[in-house]
């Protein structure tokens, strides 16, 4: 009968404790996914007509930006440009972009990437173009194409008093469609 007993005691202290840990177990994964939605909360959000501008403060950071899909790149579909207003955003992927997002409002989630363009860039083009051209893997109307971009660039960053132009885009973390919003 105490044997019945101290068995009866046992399996009730061994069940609670199995209930206590799920409880535990369970607030921890609350935990968790508080905690990550508290992350996602704090991601900054750029308005997409500010996003060159404010662009440069972020780089290597991860942001929002809220627009509409234009289109996705046909040569891989690893590439969509987000649109708003008078302003866009290249979106770079390592996978491929579905293409029924086009035209669809989204907020996608990124990394920001810079990409400089300075005298030693303008000097390596020039290189290029030339070397192409000399071995006939450009006709004369890419040729001159490629000098009067390497020009404007040039110009550009004359007239801008800087020693390099800028330009950003986002790597690809996570999209979501407006309609999946909350």
């Amino acid at each position: 009968m105490i044997r019945r007993l101290f068995y009866l005691v046992a399996l009730a202290g061994l069940l609670g404790a199995c209930q206590s840990e799920q409880n535990n177990t369970g607030k921890q994964t609350n935990t968790v996914e508080a905690s990550e939605q508290n992350q996602q909360e704090e991601i900054p959000e750029i308005n997409i007509t500010d996003f060159d501008t404010q662009a440069a403060n972020f780089v290597g950071k991860t942001v929002k930006v809220k627009g509409i899909v234009d289109h996705v790149c046909k040569h891989g579909g690893k590439k969509l440009l987000l649109v708003a207003d008078s302003a866009d955003i290249h979106v770079e992927s390592d996978s491929r972009f579905d293409e029924s997002i086009v035209g669809s409002e989204v907020s996608v989630i990124g990394k920001v990437k810079e990409f400089r363009v300075d005298e030693a860039y303008c000097l390596k083009m020039d290189e290029d173009n030339l070397k192409s051209h000399s071995e006939g893997k450009s006709d004369d109307k890419l040729f001159e194409q490629k000098k009067k971009q390497i020009a404007a660039y040039r110009d550009s960053m004359e007239k801008a008093g800087v020693d390099h132009l800028s330009f950003y885009s986002l790597e690809f973390v996570s999209l979501k469609e407006a309609n999946e919003q909350n």
